[in-house]
């Protein structure tokens, strides 16, 4: 992060960062946020005090979010613009982008796309101020009534917030959270495109703004948020502010119960997916952090015995290589996350001799000595037996590639959340996840809030590199989202997130997290079944104890 030395003086007072900035740097619009003091500061702030200013720049993680979150204000602006009683919703990510749709009298066509692109692209050439004001809750839920945005006024109405930020551009004003760029022009390089019955909006990866990633359409996860969105129907939950209506009401019993029943029928369809395959010998199951792999399997297996089979279960940490010969990262560490870190040629020897009826021989991996150990474990799988293996590497092809692929059926699992705070602001699948991992690092590991974020980055490469470029790998998807969690959640993670430090290098995203989670009423986990994927995280599964 590069900075810059700033010595405020009292004629200077109304100095804001942008005109510092433009007098020591060449190129302010690749600059994000300003760090003075160890608070954030959008670039339209003034300088009141001295000190050294660090650089966000939109090749971060930060900025980039940044990025895309004013590239979201320009679309809606102008789609507003030039379709005033529509509704727009910004729904998932999807395709190195966003899905979302504009509900209008006329069904969304390929021509609108293009001519709301067209004036977006003359708004960003224009390179027009992003401003921002601070008002109370009740101004704010007035502006959002004027604009029909019930979904703002609900959640702003039941939320503890006695004042807002609200950002405006050219006249209109929306309310986003977190931070907003200073202006239209610093968007680089975007695309929309009509994907019916909506569009999606692509931008660039921090690595590369000026260029956007090749496009690749992924209709099975697609599908999967089309069928969390049927779930949502079935709750009767559009954002959050229908949820915590129903939070406050008699119907929380039903509504967990109901989600639950849910998620079963889908672990109950995969059961019969993979029994009408008739040949399935072996299961893989992979998925990012926190997904809920751990729980999916057990309750996968009980499906599978209902069906006639006998399940058992290997783990992939077994066959790991021994450390001397452990593959390295960039770093000069071990790379456990590496596939050619797992012994490959055994793993592919075991599987098909299992496949064949044979009795095989299972090693331990000793982590502590960083050797394999052959401790008579065995294993062998009946006429009706199938086997299930969990790991980040289960999609890759490399895993399986000398075994007799119609033998195998693999599993996609994530928890893809399809909740938005508004229709304009949705949850990002990424951020329940983090909140999963910090509640579950805080009981079952010791890791504090802290440790569990500083990690997140490493996670999160890990996930990119091994995950999901396979995902539509998988014969089946499973999303482990509950509408629900994020309230259940919240008790246990904001307990830890309040730990975190200001002079921390995660406090910003500690805080961000905190924002969001505020926006949920809490949820009583008394209601919560023992067998639930929740129940990996905060405590009480039936299949495990922490």
């Amino acid at each position: 992060m590069d900075s810059i030395v700033y010595n405020n003086k009292k004629e200077n007072s109304k100095n804001t960062f942008y005109s510092v900035l433009s007098k020591n740097i060449t190129n302010v619009n690749n600059i994000a946020l300003c760090k003075l003091n160890g608070k954030y500061h959008e670039l339209k702030d003034n300088i009141n005090e001295s000190g050294e200013i660090e650089l966000v720049t939109f090749n971060t993680e930060m900025g980039l979010n940044i990025y895309t979150r004013t590239l979201q204000f320009i679309f809606i602006k102008v789609a507003l613009d030039l379709f005033p009683n529509s509704k727009i919703k910004i729904e998932h990510s999807i395709s190195k982008g966003l899905f979302g749709e504009i509900i209008k009298d006329e069904p969304l066509n390929e021509e609108d796309i293009n001519l709301i692109k067209d004036k977006m692209k003359e708004i960003i050439r224009k390179n027009v101020p992003i401003n921002s004001i601070r008002i109370s809750r009740d101004e704010a839920i007035n502006i959002f009534k004027k604009y029909g945005m019930e979904d703002k006024v609900l959640l702003l109405k039941n939320s503890n917030l006695k004042e807002v930020s609200l950002y405006e551009l050219e006249g209109r004003y929306d309310y986003f959270y977190s931070q907003m760029a200073y202006s239209t022009g610093i968007i680089k390089a975007f695309d929309l495109i009509y994907y019916k019955p909506g569009f999606i909006l692509r931008s660039p990866e921090k690595e590369n703004l000026d260029e956007l990633p090749v496009y690749k359409e992924e209709r099975k996860l697609r599908n999967i948020f089309l069928e969390t969105e049927r779930w949502l129907t079935i709750l009767d939950i559009g954002e959050v502010g229908t949820l915590n209506e129903k939070l406050c009401s008699k119907e929380l019993q039903s509504l967990i119960l109901t989600s639950e029943a849910l998620h079963e029928k889908k672990i109950a369809n995969i059961a019969d997916q993979i029994s009408n395959k008739k040949d399935v010998k072996v299961i893989l199951i992979a998925g990012p952090s926190s997904s809920g792999k751990t729980t999916f399997a057990n309750r996968l297996s009980i499906q599978l015995k209902v069906n006639g089979f006998i399940p058992q279960s290997l783990s992939l940490d077994d066959y790991f290589v021994e450390r001397v010969n452990t593959p390295k990262d960039e770093n000069g560490n071990y790379d456990y996350e590496s596939i050619y870190a797992l012994d490959l040629e055994l793993i592919n020897k075991s599987l098909t001799s299992l496949m064949n009826g044979e009795t095989v021989d299972i090693p331990t991996y000793n982590f502590l000595t960083g050797k394999r150990e052959w401790n008579g474990n065995k294993i062998k799988l009946a006429e009706n037996g199938i086997l299930i293996l969990e790991g980040i590497h289960g999609l890759n092809p490399i895993l399986t590639s000398h075994v007799d692929q119609s033998k195998i059926f693999k599993v996609y699992i994530s928890a893809l959340t399809q909740l938005n705070l508004d229709n304009h602001n949705r949850i990002s699948t990424t951020d329940v996840r983090k909140v999963r991992r910090i509640v579950r690092d805080s009981l079952s590991r010791g890791h504090d809030a802290e440790a569990t974020l500083k990690m997140w980055p490493s996670i999160k490469k890990g996930e990119k590199n091994n995950i999901f470029v396979y995902q539509d790998q998988a014969d089946a998807m499973f999303n482990s989202t509950l509408v629900y969690e994020l309230g259940l959640l919240k008790s246990y993670a904001l307990k830890e997130l309040n730990k975190v430090k200001e002079n921390s290098v995660v406090y910003t995203e500690a805080a961000r997290l905190k924002s969001i989670l505020n926006f949920f009423k809490e949820v009583d986990s008394s209601y919560v079944p023992m067998n639930s994927i929740l129940r990996e995280f905060i405590g009480g599964s039936c299949f495990y104890e922490y």
